[in-house]
């Protein structure tokens, strides 16, 4: 198997933000910041995100409001303060001049990349923030601390950190063909096939959860595994580590549980998927980028 390397970033990452996770701690600073005519804050209802309405949108980042909602520290863009605002207990969002409250699903391969990566972790803590009010140990009542980083039970003193769930995501290539797979997630008459993933389990290794994930759903026994990218995705929560794997065998045991389809296809049907009625992962995912790679890499 072929050494692959990643051609570019992947959405949601790199970018411009400054995270300055020294100034969570300092509440004075960040007293100071909220209140700053200078600060920025990008505002979120309900998991989307407010951006600017135009041909290329980017996020758009307003005033302090001096609103008393939910809010975390996302970081500094040019020595910026940057705030995320969680107005998801309105019943409608607000109405912006020259912006809209949208889904930032399918948008991401069109906004500039620290626009995309600041909203990923707005998203991913408000989220994180949202779905967790009472402590998993006692059960009381959690309060935001460290600038919304950290969330502290008022009863026991427990403090809750966020979570990520770590998803191996993998390209199983084989002579020069590859393995993809259509999950019963996805609506039938798009006839999309993407590449295999799945979460990893506890005292499992990447390597190791790329193996099975591989044989459970497709039967397909994997050899070695190179790693090729990772890439936050706050569709809740997951960073997707992403992986070239080398099949080591070719027939299909489909799990029909998890999948409806499975196929190898040639670099040729690849290429002209579309004229052939399949289609491919959206390009603002790495399932994308991890094809993309392999189709422009040298044989």
């Amino acid at each position: 198997m072929r050494n692959v390397m990643q051609a570019r970033p992947n959405p949601y990452s790199g970018g411009a933000l400054d995270r300055a996770a020294h100034l969570r701690e300092d509440d004075a600073w960040i007293a100071r910041a909220i209140a700053d005519p200078a600060s920025r804050f990008t505002l979120f209802w309900r998991g989307t995100p407010l951006l600017a309405v135009r041909e290329v949108p980017y996020a758009l980042l307003l005033p302090p409001l001096g609103l008393e909602m939910p809010f975390v520290f996302l970081g500094l863009v040019d020595e910026v303060p940057i705030f995320a605002l969680d107005l998801s207990a309105a019943e409608a969002p607000p109405e912006v001049a020259d912006g809209a409250f949208t889904n930032l699903r399918g948008l991401t391969a069109l906004l500039p990349e620290t626009d995309a990566s600041l909203l990923a972790t707005a998203r991913g803590m408000l989220h994180w923030r949202a779905t967790h009010i009472y402590c998993p140990a006692c059960g009381g009542a959690l309060a935001a601390v460290r600038a919304g980083w950290v969330l502290h039970c008022t009863q026991c003193g427990r403090e809750h950190f966020p979570r990520t769930d770590a998803a191996v995501i993998m390209l199983v290539v084989r002579d020069e063909k590859l393995l993809l797979g259509q999950s019963h997630k996805f609506p039938p008459e798009k006839n999309l096939y993407s590449t295999l993933a799945g979460f990893v389990e506890p005292g499992e290794s990447l390597e190791d959860a790329v193996r099975r994930e591989v044989l459970e759903e497709t039967g397909v026994r994997v050899g070695s595994v190179s790693y090729h990218s990772s890439q936050p995705w706050p569709f809740p929560a997951s960073l997707m580590l992403g992986y070239y794997a080398e099949g080591v065998s070719e027939e299909i045991v489909l799990d029909a549980t998890e999948m409806r389809d499975a196929k190898w296809f040639t670099r040729a049907e690849i290429v002209n998927h579309e004229a052939l009625g399949f289609g491919l992962p959206p390009h603002d995912s790495i399932a994308r980028r991890l094809i993309e790679d392999w189709l422009t890499a040298a044989p």
